[in-house]
C-alpha cells in the first residue's frame, strides 16, 4: 500500500468500503466518508468503468428513493499474488472479497540470483493468470512480498542479506514488462501484517504482526494503516543485537544480531550441530511435534529471545496485539515462550488487554496483503478501464 491508497475518500478507500461491507450504496458512502455526493459519485463511477464495482439492484429505502447497491463483482478484479521465502514461494489469486483462488507452493531459491528467479516466477504467474481468465476473472495487478527490504516507490529490492545480485535490482518493472500488469512491490513481513490485520483484527489501530520462518521480520499497524517508518525499515526487529548471540556473525555483516539464534535457519542449524537432520521449518515443526528434546528447546528458548526484543516494542508501541505468523508460528513451545516473556517484561499497563496470538490466516496471509495492495494501487490509479 502507498500514501495514495490511503487517503480518505480516494477511489480505493471507496473499494475498501463496499467489499468489506461498511458500505452498500452512494447514501452510505456519502455519510461514511462526509463528502459531497458529486464527488462520492465521480470516485464510485471510476471504479465501475474500471470493472471494480457494480451497481445494480435496490436497498431498503431510509425515506426516500430507494438506492442502488454497490458490490464487487462475482467474477471481479483479481490480483495475482507471491509470497516469496528465500527457498519457497506461495502463489495465489485474490479477489476484494478476500477470496484465494489456486494457490500452489515452489521451490524458489531466491539465492541463486535475480535472473533464475524472475524466469521462474514469471513463468507460475503467467499460468496463475491464464487459469484466472478461464475463470471468467479479471487479473488486473500484480503484488509480491519479498523476504527483505524493498523501495515500494520503484519497486527495487534494496540490500537484501544472503542474496547476492538482488540490490537495486528492479523486481517491479521488470515482472511488469514480462506479464503486462501493474506490478507492487513489498517487504513480505509488510504485506504478512496488512492480509492479517485486513482478514483477522480490521477492528484493531495498533499491531505487530511477527513472521517467523527462515528469517525474522514484523510489520507495523499503526492508526489502523502499514506503517514503513522514514526509510522503510519499520519492523526489521531480525537484526537487534541480543546478548545470548554473544559474537555471532550475522549474513548482515554485523554480530550479534536475534536471526543468529532464533530464525528458523539458525535452529536448523544448531540441530544439525546436534546430530539431528533438519532443512527447514517443516523439518523443525515435525521433530517438535514428535517431541524431540533438542528441538522443542531449541524452539522454546528462539521464543523466548523473539519475546525478549517484542517487550522493549510492545512497551514502546502500546499495541492492542502481537501475532505471530510464518511457518514457526506453528510451533506452540514458540508462542508460549513469547508469551511467556512479554508478560514477565512488560509493564502491566502495556499488557493487561494485549492479545498475544498465533496467525489466523496461516499461509495466506502474505498473499491476502500482497494482493489487496495490488489492487487497491490500481483502484488508487484509476481514471478508466484498464487495459485487457
Amino acid at each position: 500500500m502507498t500514501a495514495a491508497d490511503e487517503q480518505s475518500g480516494s477511489a480505493a478507500h471507496v473499494l475498501d468500503l463496499v467489499a468489506s461491507g461498511a458500505a452498500t450504496s452512494r447514501a452510505d458512502l456519502v455519510r461514511e466518508l462526509g463528502l459531497a455526493a458529486s464527488t462520492v459519485s465521480a470516485r464510485v463511477q471510476e471504479l465501475v468503468d474500471a470493472g471494480l464495482l457494480t451497481e445494480g439492484g435496490e436497498g431498503a429505502s431510509r425515506g426516500g428513493r430507494r438506492p442502488r447497491l454497490l458490490r464487487v463483482p462475482d467474477s471481479g478484479a483479481v490480483a495475482l499474488a507471491a509470497d516469496l521465502g528465500s527457498h519457497h514461494a506461495r502463489i495465489g489469486a485474490v479477489g476484494l472479497t478476500d477470496a484465494v483462488f489456486d494457490t500452489s507452493e515452489h521451490g524458489f531459491d531466491l539465492t541463486a540470483g535475480p535472473g533464475p528467479a524472475l524466469d521462474l516466477l514469471a513463468a507460475r504467474l503467467g499460468e496463475l493468470a491464464d487459469q484466472q481468465r478461464a475463470a471468467g476473472r479479471a487479473v488486473r495487478a500484480v503484488g509480491i512480498g519479498f523476504p527483505g527490504p524493498v523501495d515500494t516507490a520503484t519497486g527495487r529490492v534494496i540490500a537484501p542479506s544472503r542474496m547476492p545480485g538482488w540490490h537495486l535490482y528492479e523486481l517491479g518493472d521488470r515482472l511488469r514488462d514480462r506479464l503486462g500488469l501493474p506490478v507492487l512491490v513489498d517487504n513480505d513481513a509488510n504485506l504478512m501484517a496488512a492480509g492479517e490485520h485486513r482478514a483477522a483484527h480490521p477492528a484493531l489501530r495498533h499491531l505487530v504482526v511477527v513472521k517467523a520462518g527462515r528469517g525474522i521480520g514484523s510489520g507495523v499497524i499503526s492508526g489502523g494503516r502499514l506503517y514503513r517508518g522514514a526509510g522503510g525499515s519499520a519492523g526489521d526487529i531480525s537484526h537487534v543485537r541480543v546478548d545470548a548471540a554473544a559474537d555471532r556473525p550475522c549474513s548482515c555483516g554485523n554480530i550479534g544480531c536475534l536471526e543468529t539464534v532464533a530464525s528458523g535457519a539458525a535452529i536448523s542449524a544448531a540441530l544439525r550441530e546436534g546430530g539431528i537432520d533438519a532443512d527447514g521449518a517443516a523439518d523443525i515443526l515435525r521433530l517438535v511435534a514428535d517431541g524431540e528434546p533438542l528441538a522443542t528447546t531449541l524452539v522454546r528458548q528462539a521464543g523466548r529471545h523473539i519475546g525478549g526484543v517484542l517487550s522493549v516494542v510492545v512497551n514502546f508501541f502500546n499495541p492492542e496485539a502481537v501475532v505471530l505468523g510464518g511457518a514457526l508460528s506453528q510451533a506452540e513451545p514458540l508462542v508460549a515462550a513469547v508469551r511467556g516473556v512479554l508478560y514477565e517484561r512488560c509493564l502491566p499497563m502495556a499488557t493487561s488487554a494485549l492479545t498475544i496470538a498465533a496467525a489466523s490466516c496461516g499461509p495466506d496471509a502474505g498473499l491476502l496483503g500482497a494482493g489487496h495492495a495490488a489492487l487497491r494501487e490500481c483502484a488508487a490509479g484509476v481514471t478508466g478501464p484498464p487495459g485487457p
